[in-house]
C-alpha cells in the first residue's frame, strides 16, 4: 500500500467519524458581503467598471475584504530533507463551500497564508475546520487569533477560554474592523503550545491610510508620489497596492517611506514532537527542544528557493509557499516586517547592512502618537524578538555596493538544519 492509498483510507475514516461522506455532511458556511455563491469572492460590483469585480445585483463598500482559510494537517520539508507532520492553515478562497473539505485535506501550508489589509478595511475571515487526515482520532477545534489586534468584539479574538472555536466540519466567520496599521501575526489559539509548535502560524500586516493620500500631498519635506491614485481612492489590489510611495505608518513626515517590503516570520520546530504526534505517542511538552530554526517556514538554502516546496513527487501539494530571498535595486528602501512566533526561543536577526527600526509591536516608535512628538527610531545591526513580538525595520540601500549580503540569526547554534551545519535561520539580501 503506497502513501496515497494510506492517506485516502485515513480520509474515508475521517469522513465516517464526521458523520457522513465528505462535504455533504459538513456545515461549511462562508459569510462575505457581496458573495452570492459561498466561495468568499465578492461577485457584486464594488467599483463600477472595474473588470476585477463583475457586475452584480448589489453594491457593497469597496473596503470589504473576504478570505477563507481551512484548518487541518499536512507535511512540510526541512532543508536537510527530513519530512515533518504538521497542523496548519491553507487558503481556500474561491473554492465552493461543497468542495472545501476535500480541498483542505492534507493541504496545510507553513507558514499560513499571509494576510494583508489596508487601514479602514472591513475583513471577513472564514475559518473552516477540515479535520486531521493522518490523525482521524483527533477532533481538535481550531481558531484564528490576530495577535495584538484590538478586536471589534471578544468573540473574534480566537481564545477558546473566552470565545468560541471551530469544530471539525464547521465554520466561523471572523469580522475585523481594521483601524490600526502595523505588523502583526496570527495563529491558532486552541491548545496553543501544541498547535503553534505544529505549525498553525502566519504573517499578517496592515498598511496605513497615508498610502492613499492624493498625489502631491506634502509630508514634511517630502512630496507624496501616488500616480495610480491621484484622488486618494482606496486601492483594492492586495499584492501591488501602489506604484508610488508607501509607508509603514501614518508618520506625517514620510520618515517610514519604503520601496519594497518583505514579511519575515521567525519560527522553530522540534522534530521529536512532530514525530510523536504523527505516531500517536505522548507529546513531550516538558522536553520540547526546537532544532529546526526557520524564516517563513524554511531553513537555508531553501529560504532562497523562489519556488513552492511540495510534499513529494507522488503527493505534489504545496507545503511551503513563501521564500525569503530579499531583493532590491541600489538606492531603494527595504521594509522588513519581522515577527517571531516560536514558542520556545528568543531569536536575534542580524545584518551587515545597518537597519533602522521604526516600529515595534504594531506601533510606530514615536512619542505622543503617530504624527506628534519626537521619533524614537534607532539604527542597529540586529533585532531581538521573543515569541509574539514584531518589529518594522527599514534598510536604506543608498550607497550600498551591489552584491549579495545575508540576514541571519546571531544565535549561531541555529545556523543549522537540525544536525546539518550551514543552514537554518538565514537568507540572502541581494542588491542589484
Amino acid at each position: 500500500m503506497n502513501k496515497i492509498d494510506r492517506h485516502y483510507i485515513a480520509w474515508l475514516m475521517l469522513c465516517l467519524l464526521a458523520g457522513g461522506s465528505g462535504a455533504a455532511q459538513s456545515a461549511i458556511l462562508v459569510q462575505c458581503p457581496g458573495d452570492s455563491d459561498g466561495d468568499a469572492v465578492i461577485d457584486s460590483a464594488t467599483h463600477p467598471g472595474d473588470p476585477n469585480y463583475p457586475a452584480g445585483p448589489y453594491s457593497f463598500p469597496d473596503n470589504i475584504r473576504c478570505l477563507h482559510l481551512a484548518g487541518g494537517d499536512g507535511f512540510i520539508n526541512m532543508a536537510d530533507g527530513r519530512r515533518l507532520y504538521m497542523f496548519g492553515f491553507v487558503d481556500v478562497t474561491g473554492i465552493p463551500e461543497a468542495d472545501v473539505m476535500d480541498a483542505g485535506a492534507l493541504a496545510a501550508t507553513f507558514p499560513a497564508p499571509t494576510i494583508m489589509a489596508d487601514e479602514g478595511d472591513q475583513v471577513y475571515l472564514t475559518l473552516s475546520n477540515v479535520g486531521m487526515v493522518i490523525r482521524p482520532d483527533l477532533f481538535d477545534p481550531h481558531s484564528v487569533h490576530w495577535h495584538g489586534f484590538p478586536n471589534a468584539a471578544d468573540i473574534f479574538d480566537g481564545l477558546p477560554e473566552a470565545t468560541i472555536s471551530i469544530n471539525m466540519g464547521a465554520s466561523l466567520t471572523y469580522y475585523y474592523n481594521v483601524v490600526e496599521p502595523g505588523t502583526y501575526m496570527y495563529h491558532c489559539h486552541v491548545e496553543a503550545a501544541e498547535h503553534m509548535q505544529m505549525g498553525m502560524l502566519g504573517n499578517l500586516y496592515v498598511r496605513p491610510a497615508q498610502n492613499r493620500l492624493p498625489d502631491g500631498t506634502l509630508l514634511g519635506a517630502h512630496i507624496h508620489n501616488n500616480p495610480d491614485n491621484p484622488s486618494g481612492a482606496t486601492p483594492r489590489d492586495q499584492d501591488d497596492p501602489l506604484d508610488g510611495d508607501k509607508y509603514v505608518y501614518n508618520d506625517g513626515d514620510a520618515s517610514t517611506r519604503y520601496d519594497v517590503e518583505y514579511a519575515i516570520q521567525m519560527s522553530s520546530m522540534d522534530p521529536v514532537f512532530h514525530d510523536s504526534s504523527e505516531l500517536v505517542q505522548p507529546l513531550p511538552f516538558a522536553d520540547m527542544k526546537d532544532t529546526y530554526a526557520m524564516l517563513n517556514g524554511r531553513g537555508y538554502p531553501d529560504t532562497i528557493n523562489p519556488n513552492d516546496l511540495v510534499n513529494t513527487a507522488d503527493d505534489p501539494l504545496p507545503s511551503q509557499r513563501l521564500p525569503t530571498l530579499v531583493s532590491a535595486t541600489s538606492g531603494e528602501r527595504i521594509l522588513l516586517r519581522i515577527s517571531n512566533l516560536s514558542i520556545t526561543r528568543f531569536f536575534t536577526l542580524g545584518s551587515s547592512i545597518p537597519m533602522r527600526v521604526v516600529g515595534r509591536g504594531a506601533r510606530i516608535l514615536r512619542g505622543g502618537g503617530e504624527t506628534s512628538g519626537p521619533d524614537l527610531y534607532y539604527t542597529t545591526n540586529s533585532v531581538t524578538l521573543g515569541g509574539g513580538e514584531a518589529a518594522d525595520v527599514i534598510i536604506d540601500t543608498s550607497g550600498v555596493p551591489a552584491g549579495t549580503y545575508f540576514l541571519y540569526t546571531t544565535n549561531l547554534n541555529y545556523l543549522s538544519n537540525n544536525t546539518e551545519d550551514h543552514g537554518g535561520m538565514m537568507t540572502e539580501l541581494v542588491i542589484n
